[in-house]
């Protein structure tokens, strides 16, 4: 399923310039939720701070790791590559959100 689609400074399907996600990409949904046909609700899912526009689901964010709290809030990753820009300035991310 792997589509290119902009996100803030690049497109997936092209690596970003400080390397985060490695131009992989990112389905709406990574999960199967059961039985559970619509997907996830929204109460399950998250946008990653990091890239824009990627949709994570906030369980398989958390058992691969894949989230930070800051200032008693969680942010969510759409995968590893955003978690070094995160934490390199979460203010400038969690602003963002």
């Amino acid at each position: 399923m792997g589509h290119d689609h902009a996100h803030g400074e690049h497109q997936h399907g092209e690596q970003a310039d400080d390397g985060h996600c490695g131009g992989h990409a990112h389905s709406a949904t990574t999960s199967h939720h059961g039985s559970n046909l619509l997907g996830p609700s929204a109460e399950e899912l998250a946008e990653c701070p990091v890239m824009r526009g990627s949709t994570v689901v906030k369980a398989d964010a958390e058992a691969k790791g894949l989230f930070r709290d800051y200032e008693g809030q969680r942010y969510w990753f759409c995968c590893a590559g955003c978690e070094a820009p995160f934490d390199a300035d979460p203010a400038k991310y969690a602003a963002a959100v």
